[in-house]
């Protein structure tokens, strides 16, 4: 019987579910895409560290991730369509990654996973400065960013009255005021 509904199950045309993919839980498809602890890592480098080079993810990731799992990571990212990739046009070996939509609507996780890890995890004040800010700020917060984002990573034009210094300038403001009080946060 559970040979027959499996199946069944698979063969059902009006499913969602791909067969490529576990079930179609939308929390089990979420970490299929960008559950490795790499994936996130060089989405949050790329939002927060405007980080666009293979070489400046490479050598500026506090994780130090190999290059041969940057290499993979940003290919499968690539493919999930959470980033896009195109020829430097200073440079002929070099490509620029950006993020899409698809990963720029990413902001409100990468907001709760720094709170949660925040209140939960013995972070470091530097280091945590960010998602602090973002949670204090909420959606509006978040919105102003993925504005902020699509103009830098898809070239779209700045919502009017933006002025002043964008979100991930002031974040990185905050990280930077943080560090001169506190000194280099130990990795």
């Amino acid at each position: 019987m559970a040979c027959c509904n499996w199946f069944f199950w698979r063969t059902d045309l009006n499913s969602k579910t791909d067969a490529a993919h576990r079930s179609g839980c939308p929390i089990n498809l979420t970490v299929e895409v960008v559950g490795d602890k790499w994936s996130l890592i060089i989405v949050r480098d790329m939002m927060f560290g405007n980080r666009r080079h293979f070489r400046d993810l490479l050598t500026h990731s506090q994780e130090k991730i190999a290059s041969n799992i940057l290499a993979d990571r940003l290919r499968r990212l690539v493919t999930e369509g959470i980033i896009s990739k195109t020829d430097d046009p200073s440079h002929k070996q070099k490509a620029i990654y950006s993020l899409t939509e698809k990963g720029i609507e990413l902001v409100p996780v990468f907001a709760m996973i720094g709170a949660w890890g925040s209140k939960w995890l013995p972070v470091s004040e530097e280091l945590s400065i960010r998602a602090r800010l973002l949670e204090e700020g909420g959606p509006p917060l978040w919105e102003e960013f993925m504005d902020d984002l699509r103009v830098a990573h898809l070239g779209k034009r700045p919502r009017p009255g933006a002025a002043g210094p964008g979100v991930r300038e002031r974040l990185q403001a905050a990280y930077e005021e943080v560090l001169a009080r506190n000194g280099p946060a130990a990795c």
